[in-house]
C-alpha cells in the first residue's frame, strides 16, 4: 500500500483534516493491557494524586499514537510516516465523569523535502493545553 496523497498536488501550508480522539479511564486501562504499561498514575486516582498530580493522566505514548492518526488517516498508509517525533509538554488529564478527556489534533505540511517525502507538524491539545511540543512526521507520499 503506498500513500493516497500525490507529492505534486500538496503545497507547504496544506491542513489535513483535524480530529479529536475522546480517552475515558475504559480507554487508558484498555491501552495498558495492550501495552503492558500499569504505571498506576495511568488508572489510580488516588495514587496519581498522591505523586502530585491532579488526576489519572493518559500514557504518553497513547497520546502521540492517537495524534499520528490524523497524518496516517490523510496518507492512507501507515506505513508512508518515514520518521515521528514529540515533547511530552502537558500531560492529558482523565477525569473519571464518565466524559473524560479529549485530544484535539489538527496538523499541516510544513515542508516540501526530497524524495517525495514532506514534513507535518502537528498541534495536540487537551482542555485547551498543548500537549505535545515539537510534533513533527515526515512522511513519503506517492
Amino acid at each position: 500500500m503506498t500513500a493516497k496523497i500525490a507529492y505534486d498536488e500538496v503545497e507547504v501550508g496544506t491542513e489535513l483534516p483535524a480530529q479529536s480522539f475522546p480517552v475515558t479511564r475504559d480507554t487508558l486501562v484498555r491501552y495498558a493491557g495492550a501495552s503492558g504499561d500499569f504505571n498506576p498514575i495511568h488508572w489510580n486516582e488516588k495514587f496519581a494524586k498522591e505523586v502530585g498530580l491532579p488526576d489519572v493522566i493518559a500514557h504518553g505514548m497513547f497520546t502521540m499514537a492517537e495524534a499520528i492518526r490524523v497524518v496516517t488517516d490523510w496518507t492512507g498508509d501507515p506505513g508512508a510516516v518515514v520518521e515521528y517525533g514529540v515533547r511530552f509538554t502537558k500531560p492529558v488529564v482523565v477525569p473519571n465523569d464518565g466524559r473524560g478527556a479529549l485530544i484535539e489534533v489538527s496538523a499541516k505540511v510544513a515542508a516540501k523535502l526530497d524524495d517525495h517525502t514532506v514534513r507535518v507538524d502537528l498541534t495536540a491539545t487537551s482542555a485547551g493545553q498543548k500537549v505535545l511540543g515539537m510534533s513533527r512526521a515526515v512522511v513519503r507520499l506517492a
